[in-house]
């Protein structure tokens, strides 16, 4: 069953301080609800990283790789997905009104014995939820970076 899932967020900082935020695997396991493992294998030719996760979904864990096959800093990471999961996710880091439009977009394939019509319903109503959460929480990881950075130099 294939999954496609998208959403964005204006934050409050600079374009460059939520690419590098988000260019960190373990970063993107701190702010991702379901993903409990992200950690950087290797830095890529391209400079973008390969990167092994964990992903629980309803109480099972999926495991796998991430391989950045395209790294435009600081506009745009896109992921391959190998692994229990298949797919792309997609970042987009976007100059707005002195902050960013952060875009996240992911399409994937869950395996499962479950007919789709059963399991699509569900899976989308989670990933949608997830994917708010996942937005809200770089929001406050990294806009409370830059205060702490402000507040520093003042």
């Amino acid at each position: 069953m294939t999954v496609h899932t998208t959403d964005d967020r204006w934050l409050d900082a600079p374009v460059e301080t939520v690419f590098t935020f988000m260019d960190e695997p373990s970063n993107q396991a701190a702010v991702t609800p379901s993903l409990s493992r992200a950690e950087r294998i290797e830095r890529l030719p391209n400079s973008g990283n390969r990167a092994a996760y964990e992903y629980e979904m309803f109480g099972v864990t999926f495991t796998g790789e991430v391989r950045a096959t395209t790294y435009e800093p600081p506009e745009r990471i896109v992921y391959d997905m190998d692994g229990d999961l298949t797919g792309r996710i997609d970042w987009r880091f976007e100059p707005e009104r002195g902050g960013t439009r952060l875009t996240y977009t992911a399409d994937y394939d869950v395996p499962g014995p479950l007919p789709e019509f059963l399991l699509a319903p569900l899976i989308r109503w989670y990933n949608r939820r997830e994917v708010r959460q996942l937005l809200d929480d770089v929001a406050e990881a990294v806009e409370g970076e830059e205060r702490a950075v402000a507040s520093s130099l003042s």
